[in-house]
């Protein structure tokens, strides 16, 4: 895209943010009891159905653009609704659109679908035993962070919502995604998954929603409690390729080549003081680790070349964008400096940092309070990824965390995301289920 143009939607967004809360007070909630109460009564009284939908789905788990079996069930169980639903939008991505009873605005609801490669030590009844391909290799696959709930409790709103139908004064499009986790395939120059392909596919378009919202479930968090922040939530997260070519020799004769796995110590060294000697940390908190490195196949040989991947977190984008320049700069000046050379590159992955708006977030925050029964509250940025930012650069969007730490756990010891103990208390969904449902009901009854 050409600079203009992202200068161009830049402007368009900022625009479309300050209007949010043109028309009533921000601060404020505008959503009527006795809907906002048949609205909890009618999730509720779903919750049996949510956890017989997030155990079948972890039961049989999917990776990243492997989710055949998790769409056909989302999709089946909208068009059980009356919802025009479309499939297959950005790989196994489905979109199910729900038009209320009066003309209004339009809100998109997102969840994630996709599990992870992780071999499953829960001990659960309906704990996945599955395996899939994941790059190549046959692979234990597990819901290690959460999806398989999203998936339920989104599937739980567009019930209670489609119940609703002649009281919503506008449209809401439930957006099933997959791939959040990346791609279980070796990826090919060009190629997108996840939200950013199915922004690409239209999942924004005929209605463009005004406006997103999605959670993710923490099981570091009280359950039940609902955390939102405004600005930055979610870092940014780039994948980091540096490739060090030297000159391969005999291990006893160092001098007649140039050995890269010594220049790629002292890269990894230097690296380090990207964050803490060159990045302003004051202003925002930045993380860059290596967390691979190969090369080389035997003691006595000087190998030609050494690849290291590794990851960078920032929060804010200028200093994304900065500490890439920096990461490039300092990884070939040291391999010239030993008569080496350094490739750098940054992706496939590269999620933008997911930033909620501040007026949006002031506007959400009375209608989560209320919701949650004042289960909610402001929380602490988190240096994990999520690519809801993807939706988040083409309309206004909110996430927020629903903390559900599992019966027998503290938020402390409750195993963490993406962790093969990973589990959640189901009774937490109708908190999340309720906080969606609300937040789309509010958005809509404003002017």
């Amino acid at each position: 895209m050409k600079t203009t143009q992202r200068a161009s939607k830049r402007l368009l967004l900022a625009a479309a943010i300050a209007l949010l809360g043109h028309g009533a007070v921000a601060g404020a909630q505008v959503l009527d009891e006795a809907t906002l109460q048949d609205l909890g009564a009618r999730v509720e009284a779903l919750q049996p159905r949510m956890v017989e939908w997030r155990r079948d789905i972890h039961q049989h788990p999917e990776l990243s653009g492997q989710e055949v079996r998790t769409a056909a069930l989302v999709a089946a169980h909208l068009r059980s609704l009356g919802l025009e639903v479309s499939t297959g939008v950005g790989g196994h991505g489905v979109v199910g659109l729900l038009r209320g009873g009066r003309p209004g605005k339009v809100v998109a609801l997102r969840a994630d679908m996709d599990a992870l490669p992780v071999a499953e030590i829960t001990g659960l009844p309906f704990a996945s035993r599955v395996t899939q391909l994941h790059m190549g290799v046959e692979s234990p696959v597990m819901h290690a962070c959460g999806h398989d709930g999203h998936t339920a409790m989104l599937m739980a709103v567009a019930e209670a919502l489609a119940g609703m139908r002649e009281q919503i004064p506008g449209s809401v499009k439930f957006i099933f995604q997959p791939s959040e986790e990346g791609t279980s395939v070796p990826p090919t120059p060009g190629m997108s998954w996840g939200a950013k392909a199915m922004v690409e596919e239209g999942a924004l378009e005929n209605p463009r929603p005004d406006v997103a919202f999605a959670l993710h479930i923490i099981p570091n968090m009280p359950s039940g409690m609902i955390g939102y922040r405004s600005g930055p939530l979610f870092a940014s997260g780039d994948t980091v390729r540096i490739r060090i070519s030297g000159k391969q020799t005999h291990g006893a004769f160092p001098w007649n080549g140039v050995d890269p796995i010594v220049v790629s110590a002292q890269v990894v060294t230097a690296l380090q003081t990207i964050v803490s000697r060159q990045l302003n940390i004051s202003k925002e908190p930045a993380v860059l680790s290596i967390g691979q490195i190969n090369g080389g196949n035997r003691e006595n040989i000087v190998p030609e070349s050494v690849e290291m991947v590794g990851t960078l977190r920032a929060f804010d984008e200028g200093m994304r964008a900065d500490a890439k320049e920096r990461i490039t700069r300092t990884a070939e000046s040291i391999a010239a400096a030993s008569g080496a050379t350094a490739e750098v590159s940054f992706g496939p992955s590269a999620y933008p940092v997911t930033d909620n708006p501040e007026s949006l977030t002031e506007m959400m925050a009375p209608v989560l309070k209320k919701v949650s029964g004042g289960k909610a509250m402001q929380t602490s940025r988190l240096m994990a990824s999520e690519d809801f930012s993807e939706f988040q650069k083409v309309v206004p969007g909110m996430y927020i965390i629903l903390g559900a730490a599992p019966e027998g756990k503290t938020p402390a010891t409750a195993a963490p995301n993406h962790n093969p103990a990973f589990d959640f208390d189901e009774g937490a969904m109708p908190a999340g289920a309720k906080a969606l449902a609300a937040m789309t009901m509010e958005f809509l009854a404003r002017p």
